[in-house]
């Protein structure tokens, strides 16, 4: 029996799963409860393939970050070979988190306690007076046995992916049913085309809610009218379609009539090989469990969530362009600002409606919600991942 029946009732969860004209969503337990959220980080975050930020941000060799993930401690490293790693973010020595900010390194990860020091590849360099004052060797330890605890890792359109309990498909299958269904838009050239916007190229904010309603939100494009008028008047809900992908790793929506709009009439530059059958058409799909994706024939983007508690999310919004003078040149400066400022409107537009859920998910009352037969479908996609992750 999973432990999470010991929280959530499993008839709730259960209900979940049924078709969606009689299924619930998730429980409240699933945004409101601290002790989920820690059987949460493990079966969604720790044995999934999850998103702990862009390789673009870590711009030198000898770059590191710090991030936890719900608590968990890890650190991001450029390495020499300028290579990204990622490792768990405590000292072998006696569990001093090494990483506190973000800074460059050269090549030395220092503990502020007894100064062990790490190389960017983890390995444990120096172990100062170990064998008494002066003596920095001993024969009773063997240094390689106390490296770093690497995680696994992989670099996919900048997004820095981790499996952390190490249990998942290698990343390059987990991805393929997306990355094939995306072959139809952009070929393999273009991808390596994209880079991040100089200036105009990230935001963050801040949502006082639990992360998954910021997913569901993103699913579905039943809400365009109601919370984007600006953007549903030139692109309606009739204008799009929706994406379940199988095996269940992402869902979303599409819309036929992506085109932009920038003052005195500028573009962008598009992707090369763009299928040219799908000028106008533009994907927006949440990767499972902490990610959302942006396609479009002249730009990408990721959008990216970072957990902090049950009741309290990040959202880190990076755009890319295709080629360098797109992404940083003078010349495309006010239309990056322009999708900037379109895209941060949008997204804020977004906040102030899943806050309102998560307070929403106090009442008692609330059994998880309804679903449109119709309309909601990617979002019922992401709640029986959610369910059947659960229990797995």
């Amino acid at each position: 029996m999973s432990e999470v029946y010991n929280i959530i009732d499993k008839k709730k969860l259960d209900v979940v799963n049924k078709p969606i004209s009689k299924a619930h969503g998730l429980p409240n337990e699933c945004y409101t409860n601290k002790e989920y959220t820690i059987i949460e980080r493990k079966k969604l975050f720790e044995n999934k393939w999850a998103v702990i930020g862009v390789a673009s941000s870590l711009k030198k060799i000898g770059d590191i970050k710090p991030f936890d993930l719900l608590g968990l401690p890890l650190l991001i490293v450029r390495n020499k070979k300028n290579k990204i790693k990622v490792f768990h973010n405590v000292c072998s020595h006696r569990g001093l988190k090494l990483v506190t900010k973000a800074r460059n390194i050269r090549n030395v990860i220092r503990c502020p306690y007894h100064s062990w020091s790490y190389n960017s590849d983890g390995d444990l360099i120096a172990t100062p007076h170990i064998g008494g004052m002066n003596k920095h060797q001993s024969s009773k330890f063997k240094k390689s046995d106390n490296n770093l605890k690497e995680v696994r890792s992989y670099v996919w359109l900048d997004l820095i992916m981790v499996n952390i309990s190490n249990n998942e498909i290698p990343f390059e299958k987990y991805i393929k049913p997306l990355s094939d269904r995306w072959a139809k838009f952009w070929k393999k050239k273009d991808r390596k085309l994209i880079k991040h916007a100089s200036d105009y190229g990230y935001f963050k904010l801040k949502a006082k809610c639990n992360w998954k309603f910021a997913i569901e939100n993103y699913c579905e494009s039943y809400h365009l009218p109601f919370v984007h008028p600006g953007l549903n008047s030139y692109s309606k809900i009739d204008d799009h379609y929706h994406i379940q992908g199988l095996p269940n790793r992402f869902a979303g929506q599409g819309t036929l009539v992506y085109n932009p709009r920038f003052k005195h009439n500028q573009k962008f530059p598009n992707f090369p090989g763009w299928n040219k059958e799908k000028d106008k058409h533009a994907e927006y799909v949440a990767l499972f469990p902490n990610v959302m994706l942006g396609i479009h024939k002249d730009h990408y983007y990721a959008y990216w969530l970072e957990p902090i508690t049950h009741n309290y999310t990040k959202e880190h919004m990076e755009i890319y362009y295709v080629g360098e003078e797109a992404a940083y040149s003078e010349k495309f400066k006010s239309i990056r600002k322009q999708n900037f400022q379109q895209w941060h409107s949008i997204q804020s537009e977004d906040v102030m409606i899943i806050e309102g859920m998560q307070e929403g998910r106090k009442s008692p009352a609330f059994n998880g919600g309804n679903f449109s037969p119709v309309l909601d479908n990617p979002t019922h996609h992401f709640n029986k991942w959610v369910a059947k992750s659960l229990v797995e």
